[in-house]
């Protein structure tokens, strides 16, 4: 179900840390396909729970980068038909930012909660990452390229962060 996505950046729910996630019930696992469903209708490549109204620390991202895999097995939720999505897309539960790499990149950012509005952001270039997947499955990955820069985007909407927060 496509869910409206919260576009006032002064919404309390916008602005404060989400809630760890403490059991994946069938409800979280709705949560994650109603949350891709309505990444995909915005055309947009992430999107993070509080974005839609729910404070809870989940988040799915979308990237055309290389696949990733953890102990063999790709890292993403659900592999897509290339007629409905052009990359693949993950979905983690109570992400956690472990590692950043000292380099930093700079690219222009845009934010589904802040329609029309893109920003430089600068950002760490690789992350490693640990959370759980949508099966419970404790996962920790190391990500560059695109996908570490939606990641973090999404990690700052779980604690309350916004893109103009980030402007220099």
């Amino acid at each position: 179900m496509i869910i409206p996505i919260q576009t006032n950046p002064n919404n309390p729910i916008l602005r404060q840390k989400a809630k760890e996630v403490k059991e994946i019930t069938a409800e979280i696992k709705r949560l994650i396909l109603d949350m891709e469903e309505t990444m995909e209708k915005a055309a947009g490549v992430g999107l993070a729970a509080p974005q839609i109204g729910q404070s809870l620390r989940v988040l799915v991202a979308k990237s055309n980068d290389e696949p990733r895999t953890f102990r063999g097995q790709s890292i993403f939720a659900r592999k897509r038909g290339p007629q409905k999505v052009r990359g693949e897309i993950i979905a983690l539960i109570n992400p956690e930012i472990k590692k950043f790499s000292r380099k930093k990149v700079v690219m222009e950012e845009g934010c589904l909660s802040l329609p029309k509005q893109f920003s430089l952001i600068e950002r760490p270039a690789k992350i490693k990452v640990k959370g759980l997947t949508e099966e419970g499955e404790k996962i920790k990955i190391k990500i560059n390229g695109l996908l570490a820069r939606i990641i973090q985007h999404e990690i700052d909407h779980l604690d309350g962060i916004l893109i103009i927060d980030r402007i220099k």
